[in-house]
């Protein structure tokens, strides 16, 4: 796994071996996750571009009233 997304009120132990890239709150229940890279893969570019992955993503979950992992592996 090259990047993650975790719920910011889990444990940031859970990617404790992983890089934090920055935090995406969601617009529908206002949830933060922090976005995870690997270090071997530390991309911003890429970092960005997982936001918005990660915005659409959570966007569907509260269309479909599904509730948010608190984990999410990012494409990367």
């Amino acid at each position: 796994m090259k990047a993650v997304a975790i719920k910011k009120a889990q444990s940031l132990e859970k990617a404790a071996d992983f890089q934090q890239m920055g935090t995406l709150r969601c617009d529908g229940c206002g949830e933060e996750f922090v976005i995870c890279q690997h270090p071997a893969f530390i991309d911003k570019r890429l970092a960005d571009e997982q936001a918005h992955w990660l915005e659409r993503v959570l966007a569907e979950e509260h269309e479909r009233d599904k509730k948010h992992a608190d984990r999410i592996e990012l494409p990367g």
